[in-house]
């Protein structure tokens, strides 16, 4: 039995249908920012999941939920992990979701979702190309304006720059 789609699903709707599917695999979090908490309070659901689990529940939130497009896919090094960051917005409602996943920093892999939302693809060639995050299952993965031959991600802490060596 396959769900069906939810065009224009309430805040309350995807908190609760997120939360009954996936349970303890997704963690729901708050905006620790307090002037964009008050603005967005029902527009922004903030979400932690794990590698095994963000296909699955990015398959959910675009068949079953209706989220057209995935905004953003970024990354961000703390140095000891690399958190990756997705934002996706379901247009007739407006609420757009923010899901991060920390990948440990001697193993940057993660499902591809290009094939969920095509817009991805650029995203995720980007953080691959800046921070050497390798997206399994992406159609084209490799870098899209340095050269093939860098061996390097400028945007890692662990890079250097030229001036400072």
């Amino acid at each position: 039995m396959t769900e069906e789609m939810i065009q224009a699903p309430s805040y309350e709707d995807v908190n609760k249908l997120i939360s009954e599917k996936f349970g303890e695999k997704v963690v729901f979090r708050t905006s620790t920012k307090k002037n964009v908490k008050a603005i967005n309070e029902k527009r922004r659901i903030f979400l932690s999941t794990d590698r095994d689990t963000i296909l699955e529940l990015c398959t959910y939130i675009h068949d079953v939920l209706n989220f057209e497009q995935a905004t953003s896919v970024c990354a961000v090094d703390y140095i000891d992990r690399v958190q990756i960051v997705y934002h996706l917005t379901n247009y007739f409602t407006g609420i757009v979701i923010e899901i991060t996943v920390d990948l440990p920093a001697d193993d940057l892999h993660i499902p591809s979702v290009a094939l969920i939302w095509e817009g991805a693809n650029w995203h995720e060639r980007e953080t691959y190309e800046l921070f050497g995050v390798i997206f399994d299952g992406h159609p084209k993965l490799e870098r899209l304006l340095t050269p093939q031959s860098y061996e390097f991600f400028p945007f890692r802490k662990s890079y250097k720059l030229r001036g400072s060596e």
